[in-house]
This record gives C-alpha cells, sequence and structure tokens, in this order.
C-alpha cells in the first residue's frame, strides 16, 4: 500500500503527510530487531486511513512492540513516559537532577540561593570539576506546549542576579541551563546561544537531547515500565524514586507496595533489561 498520499492528524490538530521513514526510526529506537519492525510496519500501513490520529498510529504500534517484547514497548513509550511524571514539575525536577547525579554530577534539588537583589529557588545545582550548573526546568504536561523566548529571558534575569552575588567566590556558578520535555522555539534557541545559556529539550541538542541522553545512559524513568501500575509509579515518584535504576537498588519499595515475588522477579527483569545491568 502506498503511504505517501496519506495525511495524519498531530495532537495539535496540525495535518502532516505520514512519514514511513519516522516510525521506522522510532521503533528502531526502541531496540527492535529489523525482522519486528518490518512486521510491525506493514500491519500499521495496512491499517492506515486518512486523517488516523498519530496518536492511534502511536498506540498500535506500541501494542504490537508489546505482544513481541515489552521490553522493546518500554523504550518507545519514553516520550509519554516523560509526560507522566506529571502533573506537577517536581518529579520532573528530581528526573533531570538523577540524570546528572548518575552522569557524574553532585547534585542538590529545589535549593534557595541568594541573588544580589532577591533570592532564588534553584531547581537542580550539579557539580563536576570545573563545571557548576544551575537549570531551571519547565516541565509542560502538554506536548503542544512549547518553551518560547520569554522563558529563557526570564531565567537568564535570574541567573545573573546569583552569578552578581557570588562573584570571584568558589560558590559561582559558570553554566545557566534550562531544560525542558517538550520543544524551545525558534527565538528562545536564538536567544539561548546568544546570552550564553544552555538549552536542554526533548531533542535539542541534537543528537544531545533529552532522549538521546537517556537512550545513551540507560537512565529511564520508572514511567516507561508496562508492568508497573499507575498506583505504583505514583506511589514510587512520591519517594523520589524516579529511575528505573534506582528502583534496581530500593527493592524494598517493591516489598512495601504487596507486589508478588513472581510479579516483582518480573519487574526487576525489565528494569535489568532497560538499565543494561548484568
Amino acid at each position: 500500500m502506498k503511504t505517501e498520499n496519506f495525511q495524519v492528524i498531530k495532537s495539535s490538530g496540525e495535518k502532516v503527510d505520514f512519514s514511513l521513514t519516522k516510525l521506522r526510526s522510532s521503533l528502531y529506537r526502541s531496540g527492535a530487531d529489523e525482522l519486528t519492525v518490518d512486521n510491525i510496519i506493514n500491519v500499521v500501513r495496512d491499517e492506515l486511513y486518512q486523517g488516523i490520529s498519530t496518536k492511534e498510529i502511536y498506540n498500535r504500534a506500541f501494542a504490537l512492540l508489546k505482544n513481541s517484547k515489552p521490553i522493546f514497548a518500554s523504550k518507545y513509550k519514553l516520550k509519554k513516559a516523560i509526560y507522566e511524571l506529571g502533573p506537577t514539575g517536581f518529579p520532573f525536577e528530581n528526573f533531570i537532577g538523577a540524570l546528572m547525579e548518575y552522569s557524574g554530577y553532585k547534585v542538590e534539588v529545589g535549593k534557595i540561593l541568594q541573588g544580589k537583589c532577591v533570592n532564588h529557588e534553584v531547581d537542580v545545582i550539579a557539580i563536576k570539576l570545573k563545571q557548576h550548573i544551575v537549570a531551571e526546568c519547565k516541565f509542560h504536561s502538554e506536548k503542544t506546549t512549547t518553551c518560547n523566548v520569554k522563558v529563557p529571558l526570564y531565567i537568564n534575569s535570574r541567573y545573573q542576579d546569583i552569578i552578581a552575588q557570588y562573584k570571584d567566590t568558589p560558590l559561582c556558578p559558570n553554566e545557566g541551563w534550562v531544560v525542558t520535555n517538550t520543544r524551545f522555539t525558534a527565538d528562545a534557541i536564538a536567544y539561548g546561544k546568544c546570552s550564553g545559556l544552555y538549552l536542554l529539550s526533548w531533542d535539542f541538542p541534537k543528537d544531545n537531547g533529552l532522549k538521546d541522553r537517556i537512550d545513551r545512559l540507560g537512565l529511564y524513568p520508572i514511567t516507561v515500565s508496562t508492568l508497573l501500575t499507575n498506583r505504583e509509579k505514583q506511589f514510587l515518584l512520591s519517594r523520589e524514586i524516579v529511575l528505573c535504576r534506582q528502583l534496581a537498588n530500593d527493592v524494598f519499595y517493591l516489598d512495601h507496595l504487596g507486589i508478588s515475588e513472581t510479579r516483582k522477579t518480573k519487574i526487576l527483569d525489565e528494569v535489568s533489561m532497560l538499565c543494561n545491568i548484568q
């Protein structure tokens, strides 16, 4: 079946041409082998119709992956799993802090720093060697919400106030970051580059965005699990367990939830495969 003339509807309501290449790429990113990807592509392609939503295509591909091998489905749902860290931004801050900590940084989350003019609550402070990062995390529960130029403008003013207070001292930060789970507008990126702020989003910088870092480091949020229930995920998030790797190190939380030994084994197997734990 030809797919060139099929239009799909994005979550924003925008109509775009269906891209077989994008679907194939996202399936490969899950770790699925070529045969599995080809089989899923063939099924999804045969079920296409004019005006199908990208959500429906995703749900179908996800179900097929889950039936093939759950670990593929877990990785495939990464983007959705980040949104599931909501509805508040606090678990996202913890998630970014955990990513930095497992990358070798000394991390503090939600610390108050004195600026020259006013106090500032900094979402994440991360220090490694000569890097001293203060990062602001902007979590959005809606996929269509982007970070426009007002966000880095505001954050840069806070960053400069902190620098003014700690200038010429060992406590002075030397990198200001803005991190979001969605995307930055072109103006926001332009301002970030001009002002010296480091911007990190789902797919920016190219090949080093959140999705790339998570895949590369094997630091998946617990919300990617296809075996934990929503209630169990929320319980773990409330205990600041945001990474699968953390759960692997704190198994007693599963006991606290009253999870059976058989199911616990399956969950830990899933976690181990996601984190590449031998």
